[in-house]
């Protein structure tokens, strides 16, 4: 019998963690799904098969003998922009929140279902190939520009200030999805979906803690306001800065090139 044919067939994952039996138990799960799956069990070793190329996304444990997950997302990330997923101790905030501010993509915290992980790498996967599909839309795109934020998404470059900003992947998506809804309520469930894939579990502080990078990264206050201003229990507005020459709330655009004379 032929075996089944799915849209992940031939999509290649690298799992990093020294528990064999893990590995061993979430290639059983992925293979089905049509999944190609390389099993490595030291973060040096991790590092270099992970660099070679040819993988879709990397599965990487924080708890690793010798060079540890961190540093192993830590230099993945100085040379590639390949999706990783991070698997964290249950508990362990500080775990997620480094992640995170290194570069993960995710986190899911151990132990799991090896279903909400299938459901996980399904979900950083959907994002990355919208991104990709969408690049020849991209490129016509016109740049955001609100209060000193321009934000060109066919290049997927951001300016803060006329500065370049370097964002991960999440966190330029996420940036986005704020600006475009300037001054409006975006709730943590729509940002999880759109920016994440994936429907927001309940103690899944990941969108929070993109946002604080983003913070981190352009500034947390402007105009002597919050750039991005948390509403409790609902989510975040990415608020326009007051006008230095009339006072006035400043409201976002969307300028083309072709028709901005003025650029």
């Amino acid at each position: 019998m032929p075996e089944k044919k799915t849209e992940s067939s031939g999509t290649r994952l690298l799992v990093i963690d020294d528990d064999t039996e893990l590995c061993e138990l979430v290639t059983e799960y992925l293979k089905p799904e049509g999944f190609e799956v390389d099993a490595v069990h030291d973060g040096e070793h991790g590092v270099e098969r992970a660099l070679s190329g040819g993988y879709a996304l990397v599965v990487l444990d924080v708890m690793l003998p010798g060079l540890n997950g961190f540093e192993v997302l830590r230099r993945i990330r100085a040379q590639s922009g390949t999706p990783v997923l991070m698997l964290t101790a249950r508990g362990e905030a500080v775990d997620r929140i480094v992640g995170l501010e290194i570069g993960a993509d995710d986190y899911l915290p151990k132990p799991f279902n090896p279903r909400e992980l299938v459901a996980r790498i399904h979900a950083i996967l959907r994002r990355t190939q919208r991104r990709f599909a969408s690049a020849d839309t991209a490129q016509r795109s016109p740049k955001l520009m609100v209060g000193d934020i321009e934000l060109d998404p066919g290049a997927r470059t951001v300016c803060c200030a006329g500065r370049p900003v370097e964002l991960t992947g999440v966190e330029f998506n996420l940036l986005e999805a704020l600006l475009r809804a300037a001054g409006r309520l975006v709730e943590r469930e729509d940002l999880s979906r759109t920016v994440l894939g994936r429907r927001l579990m309940p103690y899944d502080r990941s969108v929070d803690m993109h946002v604080s990078n983003l913070r981190k990264k352009l500034g947390h206050m402007i105009g002597g306001h919050e750039r991005i201003k948390a509403i409790r229990g609902l989510g975040y507005i990415y608020t326009f800065p007051e006008s230095a020459s009339d006072g006035e709330s400043r409201r976002g655009e969307v300028v083309d090139p072709a028709q901005d004379e003025t650029l």
